[in-house]
């Protein structure tokens, strides 16, 4: 389980892919903290360290995940937000983050507002009913709250601490971003379907 809080911004060193998937090698100054089999959210997809050394680590990313998912591009030299795995005692300072990334968000806008930036991102059709106006949305793996909503689409106003310490500050119109939608959310729709099927027959 993830926080959503970004410890560093790691920098895709290479990236060899093929038809049976990709493994990238990712350098980060975590390197000494990540042994094998760890998970970490990279750009908020959880994966798995297969190699790890003080000055970076190697993870694999499957087919399924790289059609799901922005990781498909990535490419040497891209940078990514990355976070280890929540040790149990430690505080929850974003939302509960899976690592399970629900589908692909695009930038539409970039707005100065004061000393914050608001992101407006196309939402996917399928996840628009899980955002709430103050809820909890994950993006490249970071925790945020929605300021604006619309019918396809949600606005995050971002604090210079955020674009400074997340790939979210070099965002532009067009770029793709993960998004995970508050696991709250998914969980009460699944425990009350049963019910609102049953009001609609």
């Amino acid at each position: 389980m993830f926080t959503g809080l970004v410890q560093d911004i790691g920098t895709v060193e290479s990236l060899a892919g093929g038809a049976d998937g990709a493994r990238l090698r990712i350098a980060t100054e975590l390197g000494a903290e990540i042994g094998l089999g760890d998970s970490i959210a990279v750009n908020g997809v959880c994966l798995t360290a297969v190699a790890a050394d003080t000055a970076g680590f190697e993870t694999e990313a499957m087919n399924q995940t790289l059609t799901v998912t922005a990781l498909r591009g990535l490419e040497p030299g891209s940078r990514v937000n990355l976070e280890l795995a929540m040790r149990a005692g430690e505080r929850l300072g974003g939302h509960i983050v899976q690592g399970h990334v629900d589908g692909v968000a695009t930038v539409l806008s970039i707005t100065e507002d004061g000393f914050a930036r608001r992101l407006r991102v196309a939402l996917p059709a399928a996840l628009g009913r899980y955002a709430i106006d103050k809820g909890s949305v994950a993006l490249a793996g970071v925790s945020l709250t929605v300021a604006a909503l619309g019918e396809d689409w949600l606005e995050v106003s971002l604090i210079p601490e955020t674009l400074e310490r997340t790939t979210l500050g070099e965002a532009a119109p067009g770029v793709e971003l993960n998004v995970e939608v508050d696991l709250v959310a998914k969980y009460v729709e699944r425990l009350l379907s049963p019910f609102l099927s049953k009001e609609q027959q």
